[in-house]
């Protein structure tokens, strides 16, 4: 009797084996842990909703929306095709855009994708992972089109002493897009988020 009770007040250690029952759902088929999958660890949201209705955060996305359905429309005529072959023939990222489809088409190329970033965007407002995709789609427009102040000619303006001094186009033309970049990664950043201990499962 003394070494039943003995035996029956003892607590069983858990093994390795019962651990990877108890928490089947970490393990594989092959009782390897999974890979935890980058979803789980970050939240996708609609940016404005993420901290509020009605947040400033969506005058950031409408005013984008105005910008690339503007900007995007334009694209499709001969006098903006013709505005923007400066910046595109001296850009090492996009002057293959005319070797491949002239002045026009490489217009009709850039058009298509500001349309698409403007549709993007305003999807986005409704749906969590389409906010993220918006965002990032117009924070790398303006990351590439401020590499053209790099390098086109003519930002920098000599007869105020050079640079800092800068032209009023083509420099402050593009120097502008600095803050609609700001925007795009404010509404990215917003849109996504790391998760949080209280949304984690135990």
């Amino acid at each position: 009797m003394r070494s039943n009770c003995r035996s029956s007040g003892r607590r069983k250690l858990p093994t390795a084996r019962s651990q990877k029952l108890a928490n089947k759902d970490a393990y594989n088929l092959n009782g390897k842990p999974k890979m935890t999958s980058l979803m789980n660890r970050v939240r996708v949201k609609i940016a404005e909703k993420s901290v509020g209705p009605l947040s400033h955060l969506a005058l950031l996305r409408w005013a984008l929306v105005v910008v690339f359905l503007w900007f995007g429309g334009m694209k499709f005529t001969a006098y903006e095709a013709n505005g923007i072959a400066p910046f595109i023939v001296n850009s090492p990222i996009m002057r293959w855009l005319h070797s491949l489809f002239g002045v026009q088409g490489a217009s009709y190329v850039i058009g298509v994708l500001e349309l698409s970033t403007a549709a993007a965007l305003i999807v986005g407002a409704f749906q969590p992972i389409v906010s993220a995709l918006g965002a990032a789609m117009s924070a790398a427009t303006y990351l590439i089109t401020l590499t053209f102040f790099l390098s086109t000619p003519g930002v920098a303006e000599a007869t105020a002493g050079g640079f800092p001094a800068i032209s009023a186009a083509p420099g402050q033309f593009l120097l502008k897009d600095l803050v609609l970049l700001a925007a795009s990664l404010c509404l990215l950043l917003t849109s996504v988020q790391g998760s949080s201990p209280k949304d984690q499962k135990p």
